[in-house]
């Protein structure tokens, strides 16, 4: 008898922890050193998070051994709240859930919206979280394309071809993951301008909305207006360094009365699971309120600016090798020249690259770009050991050419 698994996950991927992973697991077993540049999991690059939040996290311990309310900590949610207030936006506690990071809170509220059937417009590249979610909660997930050319903003026109009277929703992920793009304000505004006009939701996920190098972040819900429901995903993962931590929020704007149906829904989902990691959500406060140490890795001198600059300069000297510069987040995704690299299977690719040199990088398509001729790395290791990758990664590509 075989035991198989279920029908809804025909289709899911989930490719930057997929098999290339897996044989780097089965390498390592073997005694083999692995750089691994497939995830942002910043704590093994030396980003750990600030004292002050393992402080906050330590001290509230005897307090946090019972379940919280489903929604979250009181006093985390509303210092959620009052850090959307202080950047312009009239937020109350109860327009704010936490949960097991950014990814639970994705796979709720896509759970608690989507019928089958739905469609989701969701950027071409993307998080696949997003794609992987949304296709197992039954939704037709239709791709819009972001521009290389364009600095890797979304082709506002590709996303209006897009939308039928099917479309439920947009999703947006700015700054972007696995680009490095910082949205324009104006290409945010078109697209809330097409979900007011279509009557669609925007999920916003900015959980890199600290890590910007140029350009300037747009809060998508400052733009929604009263008229666009607009739920804005992020946590402490990324900009506080806590990604163990688990430790996230999702915050609604918009026509509340309008989807008190979906907040019953996503109040359900929230009590079914009772509550998010009850210590982590001590931290939040803490992260929220003080000292943004963010900041100075930001900037010239600071490690994700100078890390990001070093690596787009040395991608861009390999022959056949293309990169639009990151504005934001810890990520590039540069570009094979087709007339140089005949590349059918960017996956099989990236499994000869961590043969031949022991670097796991993730293959674009496993981001839902359509074409085998990009990938992404992770620009986290420090600058010396970022260059000897490189250059690994230069001496395997010369012998594809």
């Amino acid at each position: 008898m075989k035991f198989d698994q279920a029908e809804r996950l025909r289709g899911v991927r989930y490719d930057v922890r997929g098999a290339n992973m897996v044989e780097a697991q089965r390498m390592e077993a073997l005694g083999e050193r692995i750089l691994k540049l497939n995830i942002g999991n910043l704590a093994p690059f030396g980003f750990t998070a600030p004292e002050t939040i393992v402080r906050a996290v330590v001290a509230h311990l005897p307090e946090s051994e019972g379940y919280s309310d489903a929604r979250g900590v009181y006093s985390a949610r509303t210092a959620v709240a009052n850090y959307y207030q202080e950047h312009g936006l009239n937020i109350d506690v109860d327009q704010v859930w936490l949960g097991n990071g950014v990814s639970e809170l994705i796979a709720m509220v896509l759970s608690a919206m989507i019928n089958p059937g739905d469609e989701i417009l969701i950027p071409a590249p993307d998080y696949p979280l997003w794609t992987a979610q949304a296709t197992l909660c039954g939704a037709d997930v239709v791709h819009y394309l972001c521009d290389e050319a364009n600095d890797w903003n979304p082709d506002v026109a590709d996303i209006a071809a897009k939308i039928t009277p099917k479309t439920r929703a947009i999703v947006l992920i700015n700054p972007n993951n696995p680009t490095g793009a910082v949205y324009a304000r104006q290409t945010v505004q078109a697209v809330v301008d097409l979900a007011r006009a279509h009557n669609l939701i925007v999920l916003s996920d900015e959980i890199y909305e600290k890590i910007i190098f140029a350009g300037e972040h747009t809060f998508t819900a400052t733009l929604t207006g009263s008229d666009v429901l607009c739920l804005t995903f992020s946590g402490l993962s990324k900009a506080y360094r806590a990604c163990g931590y688990r430790a996230g929020w999702v915050v609604a704007t918009g026509p509340l009365a309008a989807a008190s149906g979906l907040f019953d829904g996503l109040n359900l989902l929230a009590n079914m699971r009772m509550c998010a990691n009850v210590p982590a959500q001590h931290a939040i406060q803490t992260a929220l309120g003080g000292h943004q140490s963010v900041d100075a890795f930001c900037v010239p001198g600071g490690r994700f600016y100078d890390q990001l600059k070093v690596a787009h300069e040395l991608l861009v000297q390999i022959p056949g090798v293309t990169c639009v510069p990151a504005s934001g987040a810890l990520y590039l995704f540069p570009r094979l020249d087709p007339d140089v690299y005949s590349v059918d299977d960017d996956e099989a690719w990236a499994l000869d690259l961590l043969r031949a040199e022991k670097i796991l990088v993730s293959h674009g398509r496993g981001f839902n770009w359509p074409n085998p001729d990009h990938f992404r790395l992770v620009a986290l290791p420090e600058e010396e050991v970022l260059r000897d990758a490189i250059a690994r990664l230069a001496r395997f590509l010369a012998t594809q050419r």
